[in-house]
């Protein structure tokens, strides 16, 4: 067991959550769920409690909790990206199973949580600092879903 987990709460569909990230994503897994071992405030016994799972790699667990947490954008999961053609997969998919847009490449998937799917262009622009991330800057602030070639414009001015 890792020694830091991220602990996502869902009402009662962290299976689901898990599969879709798994589904979605390279080096992403359900490892193990567990139920219930009795009844407890939002479920039964044998319901499933806990979900052990990685996205991209990073241990996660979905604890079917109930709704008494919501999600918001105070977390999220930033993902980087190679190519308009990866960050339309991730943003596409996300958004077109049950998600929504956000803007400068913010989009929300249907449990709550909140995703960046950022392509690489835009934060070597940002860590070139200057003209150069002020453009890019700008570019971004326009945007839903990232457009690589817009930034690439942006950073040559």
């Amino acid at each position: 067991m890792p020694k830091n987990t991220i602990c996502l709460w869902f009402d009662k569909d962290a299976l689901d959550a898990a599969r879709f990230y798994a589904a979605t994503f390279p080096d992403s897994e359900v490892i193990a769920v567990h139920h219930a071992p009795g009844d407890y405030p939002s479920g039964k016994e044998g319901d499933v409690l806990t979900v052990d799972f990685t996205v991209l790699g990073i241990p996660c667990m979905g604890l079917n909790g109930g709704p008494a947490f919501k999600h918001s954008e105070a977390f999220s999961f930033q993902v980087a990206t190679e190519t308009q053609e990866e960050t339309d997969r991730y943003w596409d998919t996300i958004v077109g199973n049950g998600g929504e847009e956000s803007c400068c490449g913010w989009c929300r998937d249907r449990w709550g949580i909140s995703w960046q799917i950022t392509p690489r262009v835009l934060t070597e622009a940002m860590a070139a600092g200057g003209e150069e991330a002020k453009r890019a800057f700008a570019a971004m602030m326009e945007m839903g879903k990232i457009d690589v070639a817009k930034i690439e414009a942006a950073r040559r001015g």
